[in-house]
This record gives C-alpha cells, structure tokens and sequence, in this order.
C-alpha cells in the first residue's frame, strides 16, 4: 500500500516545475495573481490554471481570496518555504560553478552577530584559507531576526554568533562553542573610568548605548531595567555598527553594552575602558547554526572544521 507521503513525494517529483514555484514565490510577494503572472511574463489564466493544477495535485488548497489580495494558506506557505530554499541552492550552484571555473576552491555565505566578529571569526577565515586560499567568503552582519530566515531559505550556509533562543530553532542545527558574557564601556574620559566598584545608580544618569529591542540581550536589558524601579535611561541608541558604537563612546558620556570578546581588544589598547561594574545578565551560549551538515558544501564543511579548531584552541 503506497503511503500519502510516497504518494506526494512521487507527485512532486514528477509533475512540479520549478516555473510553478517561482509563480507561487511571486504570488506570495505580490498578494496578487495578475502582479506575480505579469513578472513570469504569462498570462492570468494561464497562472491561475498552474495554481489550480498544483492544488489539484497536491490535494491541498494554497491560497486564500480576501479583501486584500490573496493570501498562501498553511500549505501554500510550506510549498513557498521549500521553492524558494530550491532557488537559493540553485543559485547557490551555479555560483559555486562559476567560482570554480574562476579558479576558486568554492563559496561560503556567512552570517555573525556581533560576538563572533572581532575574534572567533577572523581566525577560522585565517585557518581556512591555508588550506583553500582560493576559496571565496561573503559575510553578512546582522541580528539574529534578520539572520535566521536567511539561513532557513538558503541565503546563507551558517551563523557564526550568539545562537538563537527557543523560538528560533525549528529546523536550525546548533553547536556551542563557549559561554560569551558583556561588558559596561565607556570611553576613557567618562566620568566613572576610573571609579572602582561602580554602582548601577552611577550609571543610571547617563545614556546608553543598546542592541535592538528584537534581540535577547535588549531584551534581558529591559527587565533588568524594569527591576531597577522601572529605570529608563535619558538617552538610549540601538545600534549593531560597532564603528558607530567606538566613536559614539570615545566622544560622549554614553554606557556601551557589548558582549566581553568584541570589547576587549579595544579595552587592551586603550581606545575604550571597562567600567567596573560586574553585568548580572547578559550570559549567552556562543557558537555555529546551520540547517545540517549534509546541507553544506566541502567549503562550507571545511569552515565548520576551521570554526571547531579555533574554538577548541587548536
């Protein structure tokens, strides 16, 4: 007896096209039938006959009529999810070919957030390129919000950083590497650089530097803001530019919040100072999400090993 799961797998194998899965990707970006046929360059009929065919095939309905637009139903939103993670590996291909034919040893697409930037980063890129000098790399800063979809549609093969929370993970593989905890920072002619055992109520009058209210240190900065007898800073700016951040620390009185690794350096050389005022929140997991390692090229295997190496030491 052949299984619904067989049955769907042998349907999709043998009757979708990839021109269904662009007009359905289109369909979703448009909300509109007769938007998404004009950009594949069809007719409506014709795209809404290619609709009713995959439905028909599917037994399933992938989308809904409303007052603005059309919308994917649950079934239409798993079918889009999968075409467009199709799209971006046959990109993905093709670019790999074409670096391969321009002599490069193959392409990575990395994503980082802020913790991993400064060290952990730059050391795996050093310790790949011994063995593929050739390869070719693109990194993508950002937060966690931006990153994640990224990698579950195969824009990019991993995220280097803070690994998400909970919600985050469905599908997403995650690896620790090390326990990253944050710092106060200033710049060196703040106030309280060099006061020792600084208090929270010595901080409280002065603006703040913070990451966006979408990631999980904003937010564990929040409630801790909320237990300190709802304290709202006179000035507070979101922002991930740790340029911006360095130069907006060294010519104002603001408190930068940033993870210990991204700090130090600058801590080190005198360029900022650490304020002594010991974080009680803020202690994240550091490490590598990706969608698989089956689902990672040789150089995108080989990054994995060199990020392994570097965390561990070696």
């Amino acid at each position: 007896m052949v299984s619904n799961h067989t049955r769907i797998v042998d349907r999709a194998l043998t009757r979708l096209k990839l021109r269904q899965l662009r007009l359905l990707v289109a369909v979703s970006q448009h909300g509109n039938i007769q938007h998404a046929a004009r950009d594949l360059g069809i007719s409506q009929p014709a795209a809404t006959k290619m609709i009713q065919d995959l439905e028909l095939d599917f037994e399933v309905q992938l989308f809904e009529r409303t007052n603005r637009g059309v919308v994917p139903t649950v079934f239409g939103e798993a079918l889009i999810r999968h075409g467009k993670l199709i799209f971006a590996q046959v990109s993905n291909a093709a670019q790999e070919l074409d670096d391969l034919n321009e002599g490069n040893s193959g392409r990575i697409v990395v994503g980082t957030l802020l913790a991993a930037s400064p060290t952990l980063l730059p050391r795996a890129i050093k310790r790949l390129f011994q063995d593929r000098p050739k390869v070719a790399i693109k990194i993508i800063e950002g937060t966690n919000e931006a990153l994640i979809p990224a990698l579950r549609s195969g824009e990019i093969d991993m995220i280097v950083g803070r690994l998400p929370s909970h919600r985050h993970r469905s599908n997403i593989q995650q690896e620790k590497f090390f326990d990253e905890r944050v710092m106060v920072v200033t710049g060196n002619a703040h106030p309280l650089a060099k006061v020792a055992n600084v208090t929270f109520e010595q901080l409280m009058p002065f603006g703040w530097i913070l990451p966006p209210v979408e990631t999980t240190l904003r937010r564990q900065t929040d409630q801790y803001f909320v237990k300190q007898g709802q304290y709202l800073p006179a000035t507070v700016i979101e922002s991930v530019s740790y340029l911006t951040n360095r130069a907006l620390l060294r010519s104002h009185d603001f408190i930068g919040l940033l993870p210990t690794h991204v700090a130090a350096l600058d801590v080190e050389a005198g360029l900022l100072t650490r304020i002594d005022w010991d974080v009680p929140f803020g202690g994240r997991p550091v490490g590598v999400s990706h969608r698989g390692e089956s689902s990672l090229s040789p150089a995108g295997s080989a990054f994995l090993a060199a990020l392994r190496d570097v965390a561990n030491g070696r």
